[in-house]
């Protein structure tokens, strides 16, 4: 990706090539220069900070699908991680003004700083359609000089870019290091989390529930997590294929096997799900946005939910399963009522569940954030048998 600065309301020309021919031409919008990936969208109304610093998004081009993008500018508090993730960025019209006392820099700007080539001045409803009748495909934004390049050599370019499928990018999105927060309130224990592409606020919530959360790089091993003596372990959300994360499926196989307590959300959900044997598959055009309902089948309860999810675990969304990988029984525990989507896992003969969308959702909605409350009576529940245990030996 090449980048350089651009004025906040641009003229200059830019184009979206997508694999299958399709060409849009719009405006600069960010930094000017060539960006690949595969293009998305997201349905969320608000939130668009939130959106952009999400690490799930890496590899992706993401397309807003509300009109006006940018209204309230950008500021460090809300951000969820480092930088902007995303591989580039479709908006229909831009905010030309920012409104809002808590900004601190223009959406535009920030899309410059960190590099971020998009265009504007698109009909981004026709393409969310296209891209729901033929699904998520490779795309290209090219604007600055590349604009200029010949249409043919634009579609070359988009057409060698790598799938989405059988990516792992873990790597590119994880600590180098180990970072740890400190429980803010009434300590349960340490929880190890692996650092598939976590957002604060997920680390927030954790922390609020009496952990010491410490974020562990996507490499850490099951000695590394032991080392700090967790009372449970929690995998993140991320981007790429679940598929090609076979490492980390076999380190979450003997998280399982030393009976600690898991939680995933969503890639860590398809990792559970391929740890107790399931399959996973790519969906056509995902899950994007804060706007999914949900039923939690324990309660009955339908959710409004915030996703970012392009495959999904391969499971029946009825009845008791056995795990085909000898973890006793499993249900799903919650799916999507839009497509009949499995939406979380519960293992019934160890402690472990997960669920495939962000029940953090900072940038709303709220009604899944009782699971961080879940996931801490499993742990204290969990610390309790064994201590009884360890009392009647």
């Amino acid at each position: 990706m090449t980048s350089a600065p651009s004025p906040s309301w641009s003229r200059e020309p830019a184009v979206l090539v997508l694999e299958d021919g399709t060409r849009l031409p719009g405006r600069r919008y960010g930094a000017a220069g060539t960006t690949l990936g595969e293009v998305v969208f997201s349905t969320g109304m608000t939130g668009y900070q939130e959106t952009l610093t999400d690490p799930s998004y890496a590899g992706q081009i993401v397309l807003q699908t509300a009109p006006h993008i940018g209204n309230t500018g950008m500021n460090a508090e809300d951000r969820e991680s480092r930088q902007i993730w995303v591989s580039g960025y479709i908006v229909r019209d831009p905010s030309r003004v920012v409104s809002n006392w808590r900004s601190e820099m223009s959406l535009d700007d920030a899309l410059v700083a960190d590099g971020i080539v998009g265009i504007s001045g698109v009909d981004t409803r026709a393409i969310t359609r296209h891209i729901r009748s033929a699904g998520s495909m490779r795309g290209g934004i090219f604007s600055g000089d590349a604009a200029a390049l010949d249409a043919d050599e634009q579609l070359r370019i988009v057409q060698e870019a790598p799938e989405m499928a059988g990516l792992n990018l873990s790597s590119q999105v994880s600590v180098a290091s180990a970072e740890v927060t400190p429980a803010t309130s009434e300590l349960v224990g340490s929880v190890a989390v692996i650092d598939l592409g976590i957002k604060q606020a997920t680390i927030v919530n954790l922390a609020a529930r009496g952990f010491d959360v410490h974020v562990l790089p996507q490499s850490t091993t099951i000695d590394e997590i032991l080392r700090i003596d967790p009372v449970a372990v929690f995998y993140s959300n991320g981007p790429g294929d679940p598929a090609a994360s076979e490492d980390h499926v076999s380190l979450l196989r003997e998280v399982l096997d030393a009976k600690l307590p898991f939680f995933g959300i969503c890639f860590g959900n398809q990792l559970l799900g391929r740890a107790l044997g399931f399959g996973t598959y790519k969906l056509p055009f995902g899950h994007r946005g804060i706007n999914q309902p949900v039923l939690d089948k324990s309660t009955g309860r339908v959710e409004i939910t915030a996703h970012n999810h392009g495959f999904a675990v391969d499971a029946p969304t009825e009845g008791i399963i056995e795990s085909p990988s000898g973890y006793g029984r499993v249900e799903v525990s919650h799916v999507g009522l839009n497509d009949n989507v499995v939406e979380g896992l519960r293992a019934l003969d160890i402690p472990a569940f997960s669920v495939q969308y962000h029940p953090e959702a900072a940038g709303g909605p709220h009604d899944a954030n009782y699971l961080f409350d879940r996931f801490r009576d499993m742990v204290t529940d969990h610390l309790a048998a064994a201590t009884k245990k360890d009392a009647n030996a």
